[in-house]
């Protein structure tokens, strides 16, 4: 078992270590607002493609809930593009790396977690371990935790977990994880610091 002095640290990727594109490219790619491409976009699909469930083509052909997205390849590479670096964090997690601690993804996402990889090759400091379309698990079922913690054959508390939504922090912290609530990246500094792993 990791000591806890050196706990593996769990990040978030979307809206945490990356910005969230979502919203911004797609309706702009289909000519939306974002109220109407809320509306018109298919409301379980995303979810099943984020959980292997259904293929890349499948979640195409129910982009919609009236129809399919027409220019597949068009839409992924303006998502590939828009992929970029939370404020500062990158800096933050090569000074992590060059402290000695072990890093791993986990990530609501879909096998478009390789187009990020191309964009900004997180996996120089972050392991793409426990991304949904891999695991078959969400956040925040406490399965996700669970399963990543029993992987690095670590227990919960051996494990530091940073999302920028309250209710996966909070059902980290359920399982027994510490959990940081991520708002910046001076504040998850801070908050490294206070538990040693940052000087």
């Amino acid at each position: 078992m990791k000591p806890l002095d050196r706990p593996y640290l769990l990040f978030d990727v979307m809206e945490t270590l990356v910005s969230e594109p979502f919203l911004e490219v797609m309706p702009k790619f289909f000519g939306m607002s974002h109220r109407e491409f809320l509306e018109a976009k298919h409301p379980t699909s995303w979810i099943e493609f984020e959980l292997a469930m259904i293929s890349e083509n499948e979640y195409f052909q129910r982009f919609f809930r009236e129809g399919p997205c027409r220019d597949g390849e068009g839409l992924r590479e303006q998502m590939r593009k828009a992929y970029r670096w939370t404020d500062g964090m990158e800096a933050l997690l090569a000074e992590l790396k060059a402290a000695g601690h072990e890093m791993h993804a986990l990530s609501n996402y879909s096998i478009w977690y390789e187009l990020i990889e191309q964009a900004l090759n997180i996996s120089r400091y972050v392991s793409w371990t426990f991304v949904s379309c891999r695991t078959g698990v969400r956040k925040p079922e406490a399965a996700a935790y669970l399963q990543a913690a029993a992987t690095l054959n670590a227990t919960p508390e051996g494990c530091i977990f940073i999302d920028d939504r309250q209710e996966n922090v909070d059902a980290a912290r359920q399982v027994g994880m510490r959990a940081v609530r991520f708002t910046d990246t001076r504040q998850l500094a801070r908050d490294l610091s206070s538990w040693g792993l940052l000087s």
